[in-house]
Parts: C-alpha cells; sequence; structure tokens
C-alpha cells in the first residue's frame, strides 16, 4: 500500500534550514576571502592573456597584444605567488583555496603559454597538418595539469598544503620562463638584432623546444625549493633587504632597458638551480633557500 507523501515543511522552516546548511557548508570548506580574491586576480590575468593572444594579428609587425599577453601571464604569476603568502600569514589555508588555485593555474599557466607557443609559432610550422601543432601545444598543458593533480593529492595525503620541496618544476616558473623568454626574443627583435622580424625569425623555434623540455621537468623527480619557509616578518635580515630594495628600484628605474634580460635569467636560474641542488652542502642550501636547517618538517614531494 503506498502511503501519502507527507505535508510539505513550512516556508520558513525550509528557508531556515536552508540557511543552517549553507552556513554549515562555508564553514566546513573554509573560504578565505583575502587569498582567493588574490587567486581571482590570477585567473583574470590568465583570461585577459588569453584574448590578446587571439586578438593578435600574426601577419602583422606589431607584437602589442602579444606583450601584453605576456605581461598578464606574469602578473598571474606574482597573484599566484601572492596567494599562498597571504594565506600562510594570515592562518588562511585551506583544501579549497588549494583547488581554486590549481584551476586558476591551468588557466593562466598552462593554457596560455600553450596557445601562445601555438600562435606565434606551430601553427605555421605544420601549414598543412595543424592537428600536429596543437598536439605539441597540448603536451604541455596535459604534463602542466598532470602535475597540478600530483601535488594536490599529495597534499592532500599529507594533510597540509605542501612541504619544503616541489617534485617537479613548478607551472607558474614554466608559465613564467616561456612569457619572459618571448619577451626577450621580441626585444632583441625590436633592436634590431634579429635580421627578420621575430614571427618569421629561426629563433621562434626555440619557444616549442624549451616548452617540451619544461612539459618533462614539471612531470619529472627534481626538487625544487618552495621557498614557503621564507619569514616576510623576520627582523635579521638586514642585508638581504637592502639588496632586495636596490634590485626592485634598479628594475622600475630601468625596466625598458633591463627586465626584458632579468627576467628569462631568473626563470633560468631558478630550473637550472633544481639540478645543481643536490649537489651543494646543506648549510649553503639553507643560506640560498633562507630556511632552518633542522629536520622538524618533513618535506612534501609536491
Amino acid at each position: 500500500m503506498e502511503h501519502d507523501p507527507l505535508p510539505p515543511a513550512p516556508s520558513g522552516e525550509r528557508r531556515g534550514s536552508a540557511a543552517a546548511d549553507t552556513s554549515h557548508t562555508d564553514a566546513r570548506i573554509k573560504i578565505y576571502f583575502l587569498p582567493n580574491v588574490m587567486t581571482g586576480a590570477n585567473l583574470f590575468c590568465g583570461f585577459v592573456a588569453l584574448t590578446k593572444i587571439v586578438q593578435w594579428n600574426a601577419e602583422g609587425t606589431d607584437y602589442g597584444d602579444i606583450k601584453q599577453a605576456l605581461i598578464f601571464i606574469l602578473l598571474a604569476f606574482i597573484f599566484d605567488l601572492l596567494d599562498g603568502r597571504v594565506a600562510r600569514m594570515g592562518g588562511a589555508e585551506s583544501p579549497f583555496g588549494r583547488e581554486f588555485d590549481s584551476l586558476a593555474d591551468i588557466i593562466s599557466f598552462g593554457v596560455a603559454p600553450a596557445f601562445l607557443v601555438y600562435k606565434i609559432v606551430l601553427r605555421d610550422v605544420f601549414p598543412e597538418h595543424v592537428e600536429i601543432g596543437w598536439f605539441i601545444a597540448s603536451i604541455y598543458l596535459l604534463c602542466g595539469a598532470f602535475r597540478l593533480a600530483r601535488f594536490n593529492c599529495l597534499a592532500a595525503q599529507a594533510g597540509s598544503g605542501g612541504g619544503r620541496e616541489f617534485l617537479g618544476f613548478p607551472i607558474p616558473a614554466a608559465a613564467g620562463l616561456v612569457a619572459s623568454l618571448t619577451l626577450f626574443l621580441i626585444w632583441l627583435n625590436e633592436i634590431g638584432l634579429m635580421e627578420e622580424r621575430f614571427s618569421r625569425s629561426r629563433w621562434r623555434y626555440l619557444l616549442p623546444v624549451i616548452m617540451l623540455f619544461l612539459s618533462w621537468m614539471m612531470v619529472s623527480e627534481v626538487k625544487y625549493p618552495t621557498f614557503k619557509k621564507l619569514d616576510l616578518r623576520a627582523t635579521k635580515t638586514f642585508t638581504k633587504t637592502l639588496l632586495a630594495v636596490l634590485f626592485i628600484g634598479g628594475v622600475v628605474v630601468l625596466r625598458d632597458k633591463i627586465l626584458s634580460w632579468v627576467l628569462p635569467l631568473f626563470f633560468t636560474t631558478y630550473l637550472l638551480y633544481g639540478f645543481v641542488r643536490p649537489r651543494i652542502s646543506r648549510r649553503m642550501r639553507s643560506e640560498i633557500e633562507d630556511e632552518e636547517d633542522d629536520d622538524e618538517e618533513p618535506s612534501l614531494p609536491a
């Protein structure tokens, strides 16, 4: 025998129950405001970079749209760097923030650089078989996605957001290297060190080679420091603070002259450091990474 359905609960009771469920859910997943605003800015920069790449006319001589796209990718890198620092300094780390950060990263540092290299180089290399260019660009995207997924799984298993080391080259740094190297090559073209314009120069073929190498590095087991233990509130860093201020001031004042080669040098140094790091003393490593030489917190392969 079928039973009569229960009468619907009063509307006020339903609203109260929904509000209670929503409140419980929000408290459980811990959505912190400021770190997630930074992550949202990262995602926004990645989207704008993509629109600028789409708008660029490959047949013209103006690289304005491409340079703007590169700047937005580098801005996304800065926001990605800040969101983690803000979360840790405020004790606002959460699984939601980690997942949101990965979703933003795959757009800003995965899709945008892959599409950039396809638009500048790969679409002209195989004009009769454009799918080959798509496939080469997709290798970088897939490896970046695998790296982010591996990081999230290992972080969840460890019950924290990460340790002192990344396992594999971080995808934000990979995108920063691709973007800054492209900016450097365009700069060489603009000052007349290339015989032909960048979109027709042989130098542009360096980009897919670097991108494929970075694809392998992202899923490799080479370890890189996270610099998560860098204490921004430390009081015993007079010399380092002075040098950092002078460096930032020099970059701001001479940005048009040195920014184009300082950025690729910075990201290349970080890339090579992963190979050199196991071969230097632990004391020197601690000095470079500004970490305490102890074993209180185990490293998490990220």
